[in-house]
């Protein structure tokens, strides 16, 4: 499994974030074919710039309509079902939508139904948000952390007349997130940017230590004598298992909560960062039946959980304590089954696959469109994945 880590001094906006992760080595003949599925009246230049004498790559969508578009969250979902890309890519793309939406229709006033976006919800913040997770997949990435935001200063003109540096949209994006000014007066996270990077990285810290293969280098639209316009985008290899991941045990019992409440909760727990998060039934005082919630966390998340055990959870009090995690080095593998594809989960030990795991999602999606079995997907795919080791499966 590959990390990227956003270093965004210069902050980030939806096209410098796709062209860091294209300028990491992904096809960019390809990249256009799978945008073109999204139907939309756009052309795409790639093409290298220098901001204050430094090499950057540049992606320009250029948008044939003579008006802009206004769209509401089902408008841009329909637009992702239909793109025919993979799974996976889809559901993280709405999930970019669904965030920034939210922010749209908390500092609007409106439901998350009825807001409609104009600049965010545009032909190329489609390409922006939908591209970067295609490149996300086609570059095997499954962990994202990002700097602390350079937000910039000044003013900003919108739709809606001039607002103040953060806009309301990146300040509700980013209220979970390091930030700070520097630099030019100027919008420097932008709320395509802000709800990428906010969906998709799981911590915010300075440069943490890192062994990587490859920098990409995504460049803005504008130049600034004060620093160049690039956000880089490191990458490499995932940490295989060791003694010294330390991660914390976040815990609670509850007996007043209904099991929607506490099953929409783990979700939720996953999307603010949390490593794993489960339940498990439990014997509480006075012989009554509850349930444990269990949070494993990182340091940077711990916080943030917490504050939403107590915001979303009937809790009144948790325990947490440190623990020592391992983690087998992981890579996905694609494979076709009955004329669909279907990513399998390969697991590593020392160099060897000890395990492969077909992704469920994947499976399932390919059972519903075959009308076959969904336990002849699944052994399918281990068995594909198998033959394209050329060597047993694991554990066998």
């Amino acid at each position: 499994m590959k990390y990227v880590h956003f270093d965004a001094a210069s902050g980030l906006s939806g096209d410098m974030i796709l062209a860091g992760l294209l300028d990491l080595g992904a096809s960019r003949e390809e990249f256009r074919a799978r945008m073109a599925g999204l139907r939309l009246p756009v052309g795409i230049k790639v093409r290298e710039v220098r901001r204050n004498g430094f090499r950057g790559l540049k992606v320009d969508v250029a948008v044939e309509r003579r008006r802009p578009v206004e769209r509401n969250l089902a408008d841009v979902e329909g637009i992702i079902r239909r793109s025919g890309l993979s799974a996976p890519v889809k559901d993280r793309a709405a999930a970019v939508f669904r965030r920034l939406f939210a922010a749209e229709a908390k500092v609007h006033g409106r439901t998350l139904r009825t807001a409609h976006l104009h600049e965010a919800g545009a032909d190329d913040a489609l390409v922006d948000v939908v591209g970067a997770c295609y490149l996300a997949e086609t570059l095997g990435v499954g962990s994202f952390s990002c700097s602390p935001l350079n937000v910039g200063s000044g003013w900003v003109k919108s739709s809606h007349g001039l607002l103040p540096v953060p806009a309301p949209a990146v300040a509700e994006l980013l209220r979970s997130a390091p930030v700070y000014a520097a630099g030019p007066a100027a919008e420097l996270v932008t709320p395509t940017g802000a709800a990428i990077v906010t969906t998709l990285a799981k911590s915010f810290v300075p440069l943490p230590e890192l062994r990587y293969e490859k920098i990409g280098y995504g460049a803005g639209s504008r130049e600034f004598p004060e620093l160049p316009n690039i956000l880089r985008v490191f990458y490499g290899q995932a940490e295989g298992p060791g003694p010294d991941r330390r991660v914390s045990i976040i815990e609670t019992t509850i007996d007043d909560a209904t099991p929607q409440l506490l099953a929409h909760f783990l979700d939720r727990a996953l999307e603010l960062g949390a490593l794993d998060a489960f339940l498990s039934p439990v014997l509480m005082k006075k012989s009554r039946l509850g349930t444990k919630l269990t949070l494993l966390a990182e340091a940077d998340t711990i916080e943030r959980l917490v504050e939403a055990v107590f915001r979303e959870t009937t809790s009144i009090g948790i325990r947490s304590y440190p623990v020592e995690r391992r983690v087998l080095e992981r890579t996905f593998r694609r494979v076709r089954v009955h004329g669909e594809d279907v990513r399998v989960k390969v697991s590593m030990l020392d160099g060897k696959a000890v395990n492969a795991q077909p992704e469920y999602e994947d499976c399932l999606r390919a059972a519903r469109k075959t009308g076959r079995p969904l336990k002849e997907i699944l052994r399918a795919a281990t068995a594909a994945a198998d033959r394209s080791r050329g060597e047993p499966g694991p554990g066998r």
